[in-house]
């Protein structure tokens, strides 16, 4: 089962931004899709509260009452993870294991890619360690044919990860997450054409298969901390 860790420790890189898209576009090619936080607000749950019942259904974790856990609903073919700010340790550990695909969200300012460097470095002594974990960067909110857009691309030409997309910044992600819903909740609305091709590139490594694991991913549960 897919299962896709959208992580970054600092803080309003937007990570629920991506989080909710990518479970947007899984649920557009008619997967039965979790979207999960690893949160004590639990504000994907939020946001999947304002979503309408015409959209195509993603859902939360499902509570088992007996164990006083959130797990994953029986049927669930994808799951998506965001992470909370600060995510770190023994969390950070388990989110991995879980895994297939991990996705860091950055932005290009120099002081966001100096703060990302540092978890960077722990992904891949983790890819080392752990297991063989398939990791993609997005550069997040970046205004086209600016200075900043080629300092991100020249950061990210030294890291051992692949940047897999670059997403503008537009007020589009604002107001579809006030109501919802995603880019691939729109169907063919021409405002929102640009917006799609940029995200062609990371559709299809998210669909791509996995690199091999060194050892059996379990399967998604938040630790009861978390609930």
């Amino acid at each position: 089962m897919p299962v896709i860790v959208v992580i970054n420790p600092k803080g309003g890189v937007g990570k629920s931004t991506l989080a909710t898209q990518v479970a947007g576009y899984f649920a557009s090619q008619g997967a039965s899709v979790m979207l999960g936080d690893l949160d004590r607000q639990q504000s994907g749950r939020q946001w999947l509260a304002l979503r309408p019942s015409s959209a195509a259904p993603i859902l939360p974790w499902e509570l088992d009452p007996e164990a006083r856990k959130l797990k994953v609903p029986r049927g669930v073919t994808h799951v998506v993870l965001d992470t909370p700010a600060g995510f770190d340790g023994k969390p950070l550990r388990e989110a991995l294991r879980m895994a297939t695909k991990v996705v860091v969200p950055l932005q290009a300012s120099v002081f966001d890619m100096m703060a990302t460097r540092d978890f960077l470095q722990q992904l891949a002594e983790h890819r080392k360690l752990l297991r063989q974990l398939d990791v993609g960067l997005v550069g997040m909110r970046v205004k086209e044919h600016t200075i900043a857009l080629a300092q991100l691309r020249d950061f990210v030409a030294d890291l051992p990860f692949p940047l897999q997309a670059v997403i503008r910044d537009t007020h589009n992600y604002v107001h579809l997450a006030a109501q919802g819903l995603t880019l691939f909740d729109a169907g063919t609305v021409r405002r929102f054409e640009r917006d799609l091709a940029q995200w062609e590139p990371l559709c299809r490594w998210l669909d791509a298969p996995s690199q091999p694991s060194l050892e059996e991913a379990p399967s998604p549960e938040a630790p009861e901390v978390w609930y």
